[in-house]
């Protein structure tokens, strides 16, 4: 009981279970209909299924149309994304007993064996999921093995832990292959195309808003640089800025390839965004002081997301706008 009470503040703190789990579900269902319905997928397949002799309407559609497989998809989905939130506790333990030592883990709130034991159910439970009911288990096994290289520097801590852009290149595209398992996932089950630019646009779509938001996390004011090691303080934050400024309009034009046959409304109204948070770099620029510009690119990731997922309930409905 106690360890479970240490474990709630963890997750208070570090990674609120039911916000997450929404996030893993809206990554997954975005990346899932934008790839269904940009291979001309539509809502009669969609929603269509062959009655079952002696079973109700709503079992025979949850079988047909793999209701299961959609849930454990996304439930990984927030899975991996939790343990490498604890695996990163892990790996910065001795940073943060320094400079975050509010946070739960080494402030000594919650345990790493609280967090061991914790993790190994969670990835235990995932895999067997996967295993038993997954046919694209093999995507599911490279992106664990993948993440597992990241929690132990992929051997080369003494290397990468000293280099920010290096630790950058070998971690950040773990993001892609958490796309690829997704993607992989609807290919299979409605035996689409493999290879073609709607999968690799889907691949790109969330990959480079963990990027653009990795690095802007990690950009400060002068004035508020410790000896904790940013991009701003490794490069200057001016060229940081432009750098994600450069990110997020590259970002942009995948979502307007995946958008476009989809909702032209939609494509303008992603248009204004990526406006507005180029204002933001541009001021940010001029006065870095005032806000952290990562809190500017959230908000542009939240709308962003949420104009994607709009767009797709839009189609469904109303068809293209």
């Amino acid at each position: 009981m106690e360890r479970l009470k240490r474990l709630n503040i963890y997750f208070k703190e570090m990674y609120p279970i039911v916000p997450r789990l929404g996030l893993g579900v809206m990554i997954f269902l975005e990346i899932y209909f934008i790839v269904l319905l940009n291979h001309g997928v539509g809502k009669d397949a969609l929603l269509s299924f062959h009655p079952v002799e002696g079973q109700s309407a709503i079992y025979s559609f949850f079988v047909q149309h793999d209701i299961l497989g959609m849930l454990i998809c996304s439930f990984t989905v927030f899975s991996f994304l939790l343990w490498l939130r604890i695996a990163d506790d892990f790996k910065d333990y001795e940073l943060d007993k320094r400079l975050f030592s509010f946070r739960p883990l080494p402030s000594g709130r919650v345990t790493k064996t609280d967090l061991r034991i914790f993790a190994t159910i969670l990835i235990s439970f995932t895999l067997l999921m996967n295993f038993l009911f997954m046919k694209n288990f093999i995507f599911c096994f490279i992106l664990y093995t993948y993440g597992s290289l990241m929690a132990v520097w992929f051997f080369q801590k003494h290397k990468i832990a000293k280099s920010l852009p290096l630790a950058l290149v070998t971690h950040n595209p773990v993001q892609i292959l958490l796309n690829l398992y997704v993607i992989s996932y609807t290919i299979i089950k409605y035996k689409l195309p493999i290879l073609d630019i709607t999968n690799f646009m889907a691949v790109l779509t969330l990959y480079f808003p963990a990027l653009i938001w990795e690095i802007s996390r990690k950009i400060r004011a002068p004035e508020e640089e410790t000896e904790y090691v940013t991009y701003s303080k490794l490069f200057g934050y001016k060229k940081c800025v432009r750098f994600v400024f450069i990110l997020t309009w590259v970002d942009i034009c995948t979502n307007f390839v995946l958008v476009w046959r989809l909702s032209r409304l939609s494509v303008f109204l992603l248009f204004l965004n990526a406006l507005w948070c180029s204002y933001c770099f541009y001021d940010y620029a001029k006065s870095p002081g005032r806000y952290r510009i990562v809190s500017k690119v959230e908000r542009y990731t939240y709308i962003q997301e949420s104009l994607m997922i709009l767009t797709i309930v839009g189609y469904l409905i109303f068809g293209r706008i």
